[in-house]
Parts: structure tokens; sequence; C-alpha cells
């Protein structure tokens, strides 16, 4: 009989297991895309003076989220004009993030508003600390009245990076109630679950904590606070329609980032108060500390009873074939 080898073991007990991660919690500059991102470089900077290694934007940073607009939206009737004050040109932005990342040696997981062709997507872009651009994540299934807007993204941008500082990626607003893909995420590994949204209710918290249970992750939920004089009259009103609705102190957007241990102890936030940056250290020790304990897609799951098939195929409209 043929003996058994010996499995090499890699000694990381050397290796640090600690990150310092920021969520911020900020507003764009409606309608002014250069203008956010100088707001974008402002709070890296800010973050990385503070030693974070990563830094997570909320959704729709880059770009805009359309909170509010209607876009002329009735049966039988759509301003497509209005849409286009939503999106970002994508290289130019996508630059600039890179080189945001390189200049402040951080992991950047940003919300952006992508477009392709004719198509908006509300999407996740990731770079690492050399400006290296990672890749994306197209969020599946826009809310609502999102879906007036934004396509839906498919399988083949469901990414979670293998990094020096954890197993990355990101899960956009109400997707993170679909538990068939939370699921999908628990099974390729992700150890720090990015969660860019624009819910600012009390209720959202108790999900991102399920969440950080359920998947023995850490959780990093992102939302814009904003207030009514952050917006410009939305295009389909004229400027008095809009003075007559505006009381510039109110809150539209409340906030409530957060990151949560894999334990669901609530590491920072959550904030409700205003602009600010959320930072906390996060021990990747612990993620094995929570699925020795509950490992959704391991010891703890049923594969001969529940089973889940994953399309991670592109969905393209037209294919082409050459009988060459």
């Amino acid at each position: 009989m043929a003996s058994i080898p010996t499995p090499t073991v890699k000694d990381d007990a050397a290796a640090p297991t600690t990150i310092r991660a920021t969520v911020v919690q900020a507003a764009t500059v409606f309608y002014d895309t250069p203008a956010t991102l100088d707001k974008a470089e402002r709070l890296v900077a800010e973050a990385a003076s503070n030693g974070a290694q990563l830094v997570v934007f909320p959704e729709a940073f880059i770009g805009g989220y359309p909170r509010g607009s209607n876009f002329g939206a009735t049966v039988g009737h759509f301003n497509p004009t209005a849409a286009e004050q939503f999106w970002c040109n994508t290289s130019p932005e996508m630059d600039r993030l890179a080189r945001i990342a390189e200049s402040y040696k951080v992991f950047l997981v940003m919300g952006v508003i992508e477009r392709e062709g004719y198509t908006l997507y509300c999407s996740v872009v990731f770079f690492d600390p050399q400006g290296c651009y990672l890749g994306k994540r197209r969020k599946f299934m826009p809310s609502t009245a999102e879906r007036i807007v934004w396509g839906f993204g498919d399988g083949s941008t469901t990414p979670v990076f293998d990094t020096p500082i954890g197993k990355l990626g990101a899960v956009i607003c109400w997707e993170n109630k679909m538990p068939l893909l939370r699921t999908a995420m628990y099974a390729k590994g992700i150890e720090i679950y990015c969660a860019p949204n624009a819910d600012d209710r009390e209720v959202w918290q108790p999900t991102v904590r399920h969440i950080a249970i359920e998947g023995g992750v850490f959780v990093l939920s992102a939302c814009q606070f904003c207030l009514r004089k952050d917006f410009p009259a939305p295009p389909e009103y004229s400027l008095a329609e809009w003075e007559n609705e505006l009381q510039p102190d109110s809150v539209v957007s409340a906030g409530g980032s957060v990151i949560v241990a894999p334990s669901g102890e609530v590491l920072a936030g959550p904030n409700f108060e205003g602009e600010g940056l959320i930072t906390a250290d996060l021990d990747l020790k612990d993620v094995a500390i929570a699925k020795f304990s509950f490992d959704a897609v391991g010891h703890y799951s049923r594969p001969d009873i529940l089973n889940l098939i994953v399309n991670e195929r592109a969905m393209k409209p037209v294919s082409f074939t050459s009988h060459k």
C-alpha cells in the first residue's frame, strides 16, 4: 500500500490577521461627477491617514443615486434625458479611481452608475492598492422604480476576490434580502462582505447583522447621508416647483452605515447623524471561529436535500457564430 504523503502546512502564525476598514457615509455632489471624485479622494485620504487599508463607499456614489426622481415616468411616457444625469462616463472616472487607490495605498470599493452601450447599470468596482482594477459587481435586481433607469446584471459579475486582506466581495442594497444570492457568495468564500446600499431605515440594521451571523462574515454597510439641499432641482421639476418643496436642512437619507462582526456584534456605527467615516479593525480569525460554529455552505448544509445552481455565464441578447 502506498503511504499517504504528509501535507505541507504553510506557517501563517506570524502573518497579521487584522486589517483596518473604513466605511464612507457621505453624499454625492449631484450632477457634478468631477466634484464627486474630488470629494471621494478627500475622504479616502482622510481614511488612509487613519490607517485604513480598505475603504468602502455607498451605492451609486459616482453618478448619483436618483432618490426622489421619477424621470417623468407615467404609463406611456418616459423622459430619457433625465436619466442621463445619473451616470458616469466610466473610462475617465475609472482611471481617476485607480489613481486614488494607488496614491493612498488602499483597497477601494466604490459604488458607480456605469453605462454600457445605451444601458445604465448600478455597479460596484474594486481596485487594489497598486491601482489595479480587480473587477466589478453589477446589481442583479434594481428595486421598484430603479428599474425605470437601470438594467439587470447577470451571474458573470458576482466576483469574490482573494486579496491579502481577505476574500472581498459585494452585494448591493436590497439584493442582500435575496437568500440564494447570499448563499452563492458564502460558497465563494467571502469574508469581507461589502453592502453598498441606499436603505437608511432602522430595519436595515437587523438585516446586516443577520447576514454577518448567517455567513460568518464581516459586513460593511455603506449608505449616503443626504440633505434636501444636496439635491439640485431634478430635470422633471421647474425651479419654482422645486423651491416650493425645498426644506434645505430636511434629511433625505439618514445613512445608518455600520460595520458588523461575524458574531453579529456591531463594531462601528450605525451613524444616523451626518456625513462621516466609520472605522473598525477586522480580525479575520473571527471568521474561522464563526464558521466552526455555523457554516451555511459547509458542515451546516444538506446538499442531499437543498441544492443551489448558479448560472455565471454572461447573458448576451445576441450571439454570432462564424462559418469560416
